[in-house]
């Protein structure tokens, strides 16, 4: 019974205890953000809803990691734990380096979070080579690899960061996290942080990626919007590499970069990654870096023939990449572009904090705001010296008339009984000078007089005090200057900035123009393609069926069939095509130089045609046909001809038709290219027994025109930059650079070029050249040569093997007149003319040339000249001249035409039936059985026979 009793008066205690809590939760203030309550645990009724606790706690947590974290101010361009890092360093700063551990731990002062998230911004901050001055080993942005612990590395405020980011008179303070410490809201930055630092932050719902500007950038656009000028700003990276900012979009939402590597030849084998794109690294044993691994995996996937990757990286980045023998260097370039990190987009997304709201912005809005900041930050400091200069003129100017009028010796004020009849009979006194003060004097004023010691009373002198006085309004009167005029004091500052500061920090990344890349043209060909024509199929998987070609797995090919059909359709391991199939190829995409010739049947038993064509443009999968259509056609003769091959073909008719002669001899030169929609002209209305080949022809195409676009450096067939003239097979471009060295090329789209190119133009063996240089070899004197350049596969110099040689004139005049201007102890000479062609012979390019004199030259000019070349040799130059297209001449072949304006039809193709004008004999025909593919790249024939029955 007393064990029961017991048990009842705890339960009873429990109960009590219980309801106290209750009371005591509903008595707390009530949480303006949640709902929630304390529940009771023995009520077994209550029920308490996690939704709307989620949904109001999330908002919390989402904003606060949008204001306090990730997005950067837009007053400061500083992140909260960035900010309170430079605080730190400036209360720390003593003009030495401190420890990162310690500065990290001063930090936490102001920053509720851990130590490692303080050194890891504080490291980002070091990295970015701005605000932070370094001393140890503070990882590497090339490499990735981290800093060492805090305690091995130190750090200091820059000068740049002592200049532009402090100042406590301007700064608006708030208490830190636990009260015990201020700490700045936003930091008086007087330049724009963001743009030149860039940054990067990943919050709740949204996201921030600014990229970095140049420095002497930035100085330039803040001084045109203070002048009321356009600007422009682009990204600057630390990486270097190259950029297109095509796309930019000023630093918005949906904007895009294409940033790439910076890729040399170091020989033909050899290719070499000195500069990476931004954000990528090269990595370490023991950190892989995804970027050379992109490159293996291009390599292992066949895009790109690479026999081995080595990194060499050490201060600066430099990765050697092998080729595979007989591989392209150029082509892999492009394929290094196409299917590795080599090439990336970035998208910026410029989202920044502004009145406690994160906003979407541009890059030129980030600016101005930042310069409009700067603009008030100066005028500011201007109004608070102002006002220090006031304070000082005041008290100066009161001094002077304490000491003056000798005050302190006044009876009343050494009899004063206590301070305030000291202040009240100094106040008197002071009433007839107050005008002349320029503020009411306070009881405090009259107090600080009293602190003035006897021996400065006595060491005054008059003429000091009075130039003190005219000092000082002197510089309130040239701040009250500044103040009317506050543009031109920010132009003036961020001039300054970049006069003291803009040395250290030259553009990295070359703005440039990106060509585009089609990953069909350079992917290599990885890839076998076999075709079962029995059962119908095609594919890379087939390996005991016939071989077509090598192909790429992202290559298109083209399929003819014997009924006339053909389509194209994309590479697969196995696919169903059909039976029938009369011709498989790669296909090219836009190619108009590959030229189809044929000859059909149209219907069972109906004319035949002939016709050339290309197949451009093509939708993939969808069937086209060579003949009209009808049922029955039939295909009897087919080429296809990479470079516009026209052969010559002998018709045999079927001996059945009572013709007395049954052999017709066609041209495909005489045969106007057209549209594949073409009919084609009538060759017989009598049935053909065969068809074969009497001899083989040349391109009808001509040369190919080809232009240079010096804004992507490359060479292009659609009429883009420079027109460089029309180029047969065995012709070569030329191209000289700054440092005339030289080299030539053919007229492959996949060539890279150099940056620095002097003279680019179609290769010409006849022409002289003209070379006034100075050869270090012999002290400096200047040497004038003339040569012909020899085609090589070599790049070559016209300067000779010494690096120390130096240009002074190069010229292709063909009768160059130079006029030599002495300078330094010679300059009292008269000027020299040279008659090159009568000074010196022309010679091979290495030959050092003939010395021109002794004196030292100060510039070399050349003259109009005064012979020209005979008409017989500008003949040929007249020519080359004239095949260069016009704005009103058509830009493609002649012989391409469209069907809406066919081409005129030779005579003899007008008439229904052709007699031969002499019979051949059957020696000089071929008969050519069907080819249904070439690996070589040659003109592909086939003839058909018609069946008997058909006959």
């Amino acid at each position: 019974m007393d064990d029961e009793i017991k048990d009842i008066e705890k339960d009873e205690t429990l109960e009590e205890q219980s309801e106290a809590s209750v009371a005591s939760a509903d008595d707390l203030p009530t949480d303006e953000h949640s709902d929630y309550r304390p529940v009771n645990r023995f009520d077994a009724a209550a029920v308490h809803h996690l939704s709307g606790m989620y949904q109001n706690w999330f908002l919390d947590y989402a904003s606060y990691v949008i204001l306090e974290r990730a997005v950067p101010h837009i007053d400061d361009g500083l992140k909260p734990v960035q900010r309170r890092i430079l605080h730190s360093m400036k209360r720390m700063d003593d003009g030495r380096f401190n420890k990162v551990a310690n500065i990290v731990g001063h930090t936490m002062q102001f920053h509720p979070h851990g130590d490692a998230s303080i050194k890891d911004a504080l490291v980002q901050l070091g990295q970015k080579d701005l605000l932070v001055e370094c001393q140890g080993n503070w990882g590497n942005i090339i490499t990735g690899d981290d800093a060492a612990a805090g305690r091995y590395i130190e750090a200091r405020l820059s000068k740049l960061a002592l200049d532009v980011v402090f100042n406590p008179k301007t700064t608006e303070w708030q208490m830190s996290y636990d009260g015990r410490n201020k700490e700045p809201v936003t930091l008086p930055v007087k330049f724009p942080l963001l743009l030149a630092q860039g940054a990067e932050g990943i919050a709740v719902g949204l996201s921030s990626k600014i990229l970095p500007h140049n420095f002497c950038e930035i100085c330039d656009a803040a001084i045109s919007y203070l002048r009321g000028e356009k600007f422009h700003l682009y990204p600057d990276f630390p990486t270097g590499g190259s950029i297109d900012v095509s796309k930019y979009n000023d630093g918005q939402r949906g904007g895009v970069v294409k940033v790439r590597a910076k890729i040399e030849k170091l020989d033909q084998k050899t290719l070499v990654i000195r500069e990476i794109p931004f954000g990528k690294t090269t990595g370490s044993p023991q950190k892989p870096s995804p970027f050379i691994e992109s490159i293996l995996k291009a390599a292992e996937k066949g895009k790109i023939k690479v026999r081995k990757v080595e990194d060499l990286t050490a201060a600066g980045a430099e990765i050697l990449i092998h080729l595979a023998p007989g591989v392209s260097s150029d082509k892999t370039i492009d394929a290094l572009f196409a299917f590795t990190d080599c090439e990336i987009n970035i998208s910026p997304n410029c989202c920044v904090i502004e009145d406690n709201k994160p906003k979407f912005l541009t890059v030129s809005e980030v600016l101005e705001h930042s310069v409009d900041r700067t603009m008030g930050l100066l005028r500011k400091e201007l109004q608070i010296r102002r006002g220090e200069l006031m304070e000082q003129l005041f008290f100066a100017s009161l001094e002077r008339i304490f000491i003056e009028e000798r005050i302190y010796k006044d009876k009343q004020f050494e009899e004063a009984e206590n301070v305030d009849a000291v202040v009240a009979h100094i106040d008197e006194r002071l009433t007839p000078f107050k005008p002349q003060l320029v503020r009411e004097v306070t009881r405090d004023d009259i107090l600080r007089l009293l602190e003035i010691k006897m021996q400065r009373i006595l060491k005054f002198n008059k003429d000091k005090a009075d130039e003190l006085i005219k000092k000082i309004k002197k510089e309130i009167k040239g701040i009250d200057r500044d103040l009317a005029h506050m543009t031109d004091v920010t132009i003036n500052w961020f001039t300054f900035i970049k006069e003291k500061y803009g040395a250290e920090h030259p553009r990295l990344t070359e703005i440039r123009n990106f060509d585009t890349i089609e990953a069909a043209k350079v992917a290599e060909a990885n890839q076998k393609l076999y075709i079962n024509r029995q059962e119908g199929f095609i594919g890379t998987s087939l390996k005991k069926d016939e071989f077509v070609c090598n192909c790429s797995d992202i290559d298109d090919i083209i399929i003819f069939y014997k009924d006339g059909k053909y389509k194209v359709i994309r590479v697969a391991d196995k696919i169903f095509i059909g039976k029938n199939v009369m011709h498989v190829q790669v296909y090219k995409k836009n190619d108009k130089r590959t030229i189809y010739n044929a000859v059909y049947r149209d219907g069972k038993k109906g004319p035949y045609y002939i016709k050339r064509f290309f197949v451009c443009p093509i939708t993939r999968d969808k069937e086209y046909d060579i003949t009209q259509g009808k049922p029955g056609s039939k295909i009897m003769y087919f080429t296809a001809n990479p470079n516009g091959e026209a052969e010559t073909i002998k018709i045999s008719l079927d001996p059945a038709s009572g013709r007395r002669n049954l052999l017709l001899v066609r041209d495909f030169s005489e045969v106007a290219i057209k549209a594949r929609t073409a009919k084609g002209n009538l060759v017989t209305k009598y049935p053909v027994q065969r068809i074969g080949l009497k001899s083989h022809g040349h391109s009808t195409l001509g040369g190919r025109k080809v232009w240079f676009d010096p804004d992507i450096n490359r060479i292009n067939y659609e009429e883009h930059g420079k027109y460089l003239g029309e180029f047969n097979d065995d012709e070569y471009i030329l191209v000289i650079l700054e440092n005339l060295d030289f080299y030539f090329t053919n007229i492959d789209i996949n060539n890279h070029y150099d940056e620095k190119i002097r003279i680019i133009e179609k290769y010409d063996e006849k022409k002289t050249w003209t070379l006034m240089l100075i050869d270090a070899d012999n002290k400096g004197m200047p040497y004038l040569k003339r040569f012909m350049l020899e085609y090589s596969k070599k790049r070559q110099s016209m300067l000779g093997e010494n690096k120390d040689n130096r240009p002074l004139l190069l010229t292709d005049t063909p009768f160059p007149r130079l006029q030599v201007t002495f300078g330094g102890a010679d300059a009292v000479r008269p000027a020299m003319e040279i008659d090159a062609e009568q000074f010196i012979g022309v010679k091979n390019v290495k030959a050092r040339g003939k010395r021109v004199t002794t004196w030292t030259i100060d510039s070399v000019e050349e003259l109009e000249p005064i012979r020209f070349p005979e008409p017989e040799e500008q003949a040929e130059e007249t020519a080359d001249e004239e095949t260069k297209p016009t704005d009103n001449e058509a830009t493609e072949p002649t012989t391409e035409q469209s069907p809406e304006q066919p081409a005129t039809e030779p005579e003899h193709a007008q008439q229904q039936e052709t007699e031969p004008t002499t019979e051949p004999d059957d020696d000089d025909t071929e008969e050519i059985k069907p080819v249904h593919q070439n690996p070589n790249d040659i003109p592909i024939q086939l003839s058909l026979f018609p069946d008997e029955d058909d006959i």
